[in-house]
């Protein structure tokens, strides 16, 4: 079974690098029709309208506008307007938001001094619309780059979070790392194609590494009980729910309050169980994602759960 899934998951890596298969699948109306099973649209009005609706039961939101690896700095610039934008219109409608931003999608690859400057700015504004930055992970080349640029924004700008991935062997230092810095830190499994020397190919092993790094979060994070404060926000991006469910039970145990940590789950994915979450008094957050250059993102979200290709084939032809 495990090697069915790792060879569905290889092929699905695959097409997600395929700039063929890009070309075709933003054409088809057939397969766009299907995205909207996990991406409300590809406006921005579109997510504001979906986290409306969502924002009525108590969640908060994430959004993200999908694109990567830029190519120009005046595209990158372009971004963080969209985004300066983006976090007026989301307060203008009182949601509950914050905005998760891929560096390179800032200028990393051309200017790091310039992707920080705009990484700076979008913590700011974030900060006066009483919202937040967080910066994703990417492949693992981006790794050390985007650890420096988030430690040098959260000194400034201490609501801003990162991702990290638990399935690359050196998550565990890089958790070490953040320590100091009282971190608010996304821990997720991770959807890129990278060699066995770098990350586990096995999903067994990525998921046995995400469970210990989420009870280490948990325990800095319970280090803040007595008016202390907490040593770690730890949030965790699964919808793994028998996993949810252990770490759930692992912060009961340690006297852990709800709030103390956090669930970041997809827009269309499992709605049920996050609404089933929040009623219970857990902190949800459903991450709404939006944008012309879904593809890449679309295929990745396919191979972190190979299961979810069904779900595409029947939202497709049913």
């Amino acid at each position: 079974m495990d090697l069915g899934v790792r060879l569905s998951r290889s092929l699905l890596l695959a097409a997600a690098g395929s700039e063929t298969l890009n070309a075709v699948a933003t054409r088809s109306r057939v397969v766009r029709r299907a995205t909207r099973a996990f991406m409300p649209g590809e406006r921005a009005e579109d997510a504001l309208e979906a986290g409306a609706a969502l924002a009525a039961d108590g969640r908060s939101l994430i959004f993200t506008r999908l694109g990567e690896a830029l190519t120009s700095l005046d595209e990158a610039e372009a971004v963080r307007d969209h985004y300066l934008r983006f976090l007026d219109a989301a307060a203008a409608r009182g949601l509950p938001s914050r905005i998760s931003v891929k560096p390179t999608q800032l200028g990393l690859d051309q200017s790091p001094e310039s992707c920080l400057r705009h990484a700076m700015d979008l913590a700011e504004k974030a900060e006066t619309v009483d919202s937040g930055l967080w910066l994703d992970m990417e492949d693992s080349s981006y790794v050390d780059r985007t650890l420096e640029l988030y430690e040098a924004v959260k000194t400034r700008h201490p609501r801003t979070g990162i991702a990290l991935q638990a399935y690359l062997h050196r998550t565990p230092d890089d958790l070490e790392r953040l320590r100091p810095l009282r971190p608010a830190i996304r821990l997720v499994k991770g959807a890129y194609a990278e060699p066995p020397d770098v990350a586990f190919p096995r999903k067994a092993d990525t998921d046995a590494a995400f469970e210990a790094l989420a009870g280490r979060m948990l325990g800095w994070a319970a280090e803040g009980r007595g008016g202390a404060p907490p040593g770690c926000l730890p949030v965790f991006g699964t919808h793994d729910l028998p996993l949810v469910r252990r770490l759930i039970g692992r912060a009961e145990a340690m006297g852990l309050e709800q709030g103390r940590y956090e669930f970041h789950m997809l827009y269309g994915i499992g709605m049920r169980q996050q609404a089933k979450l929040r009623a219970e008094g857990h902190a949800v957050t459903t991450l709404i994602s939006y944008g012309e250059a879904w593809y890449r993102w679309y295929m990745r979200r396919l191979a972190e759960r190979p299961a979810n290709v069904g779900f595409l084939l029947r939202s497709m032809f049913g």
